[in-house]
């Protein structure tokens, strides 16, 4: 069974973005274990005078390290990603490179019609970033539009063609899974090289 981590990517108390996680927790509870886990609480990234990592990010990159991947749950605010979730994401890289090589499936719900895609194309640059370098799924995004109606009492998803398409791209990113664990042969060095680039040199 995967052990997989589902990142909240809000600090809202109430969004839907946490129910599909909760949802895919649920749903998928035979094939993987997946955690969810906030970024509520982080503090504005600013590079520490000291060069330490705050104890909370430390945690949470504990958590993806020991993990087999990643899903990221991601609202869009003004085309792009929230400002939380850049924030933890700039913690993230900043002296320990926990998605370095990690399998990552990008998900989304918005209350509209166009869902969260161009928020998910930005946070595809973002994890494609020297200091990031994640392994994100291809053309695989999950979009939840009108998600406020997406979810019954229950948290059930409601949308019978949207929660068929969910299993295939979860089936999908299981076997992404397994093929990246076969393909990265280098992650030491992938990793040294995350933490020896400098955009100050560049």
């Amino acid at each position: 069974m995967k052990k997989l981590i589902g990142l909240v990517g809000t600090n809202s108390d109430h969004s839907t973005n946490r129910q599909l996680l909760q949802y895919m927790a649920q749903h998928y509870g035979e094939t993987a274990t997946i955690e969810l886990v906030e970024i509520k609480g982080l503090p504005l990234f600013n590079k520490p005078e000291n060069y330490e990592v705050h104890p909370q990010v430390q945690e949470i990159a504990d958590k993806i390290e020991d993990a087999d991947g990643v899903i990221i749950s991601t609202p869009e605010y003004d085309h792009s990603v929230p400002a939380v979730l850049s924030n933890a994401l700039a913690w993230l890289s900043y002296d320990i490179y926990p998605f370095v090589d990690k399998p990552v499936m990008i998900v989304g719900a918005a209350y509209g019609t166009l869902g969260t895609s161009r928020a998910q194309a930005h946070l595809h640059q973002i994890l494609s970033a020297p200091e990031l370098k994640a392994r994100i799924m291809p053309s695989a995004d999950f979009l939840l539009s009108h998600s406020l109606q997406a979810f019954d009492e229950d948290g059930q998803l409601v949308y019978p063609e949207e929660a068929s398409e969910l299993d295939r791209l979860f089936a999908d990113f299981i076997e992404f899974i397994e093929l990246i664990s076969q393909i990265t042969t280098d992650h030491a060095e992938n990793k040294k090289a995350a933490a020896n680039f400098s955009w100050d040199e560049q």
